[in-house]
């Protein structure tokens, strides 16, 4: 069945969730900072995820901006910086403006020539999706931000995924499913999605149910994969 309806995860997988951290370290006066930013942007990330996956189990659904704080928060009290306000405040405010990756807005705008139906399925808030798709300049490549909010509780819940065929009428068959979250991208291949995992850091497949179809190493390719 041909692929009509192109999903893509947001965080890590359009924009860059390491950004916010890298952006901190080049300001004035952050160099003690500058010495910990990689490590305190995995842990943060890890940290996120952690929770969002902790929260569905026990049944106990915040918003993403919550977990998104309590992440930092446990972060910077690891790496030694947790009485730093002044830095937890910023690091926040840029995470509201974390870019893009470079081929997303040439993937996507590719993707609408072949007339194909365009979204965004995120653990994220809407207000705080749209306030990275407007900071990336990618909304008029998108036709709708679902949000995990509708339903309460996190990826990789199968209601979360069942959001794709209700708003666009497809078939699993019919939508090609991107994640840069390998468990995200396992998870939506039970589901029955064509499924490609953009796998940045060479790690190996999660030992899940399901596998993705596909793994590329950047999103430049997903045009000629949702031709094919």
């Amino acid at each position: 069945m041909p692929i009509t309806t192109c999903i893509f995860d947001a965080y890590g997988t359009l924009f860059d969730v390491a950004a916010a951290a890298r952006s901190a370290a080049s300001e004035p006066g952050r160099e003690t900072f500058a010495r910990h930013w990689p490590a305190i942007a995995e842990k943060w990330r890890l940290k996120q995820l952690q929770y969002t996956w902790l929260r569905a189990v026990m049944g106990e659904h915040v918003g993403f901006w919550q977990v998104t704080q309590d992440g930092l928060d446990w972060t910077l009290e690891a790496e030694g910086l947790g009485d730093d306000a002044d830095l937890r405040e910023r690091l926040l405010q840029l995470y509201w403006e974390l870019e893009a990756y470079p081929e997303v807005p040439t993937m996507l705008a590719a993707l609408k020539e072949a007339g194909k139906d365009t979204a965004i399925l995120s653990n994220g808030a809407p207000d705080m999706l749209d306030g990275a798709v407007k900071s990336a300049g990618i909304g008029a490549l998108l036709d709708d931000v679902l949000s995990v909010e509708s339903v309460g509780i996190f990826k990789p819940a199968r209601v979360v995924y069942d959001l794709v065929g209700q708003r666009f009428g497809c078939a699993p068959e019919e939508v090609l499913f991107v994640s840069s979250n390998g468990w995200d991208a396992c998870a939506a291949a039970g589901y029955g999605f064509n499924t490609v995992w953009v796998n940045r850091a060479g790690d190996p497949v999660d030992r899940l149910p399901a596998a993705p179809d596909r793994q590329l190493t950047d999103l430049s390719g997903i045009p000629d994969l949702a031709r094919s």
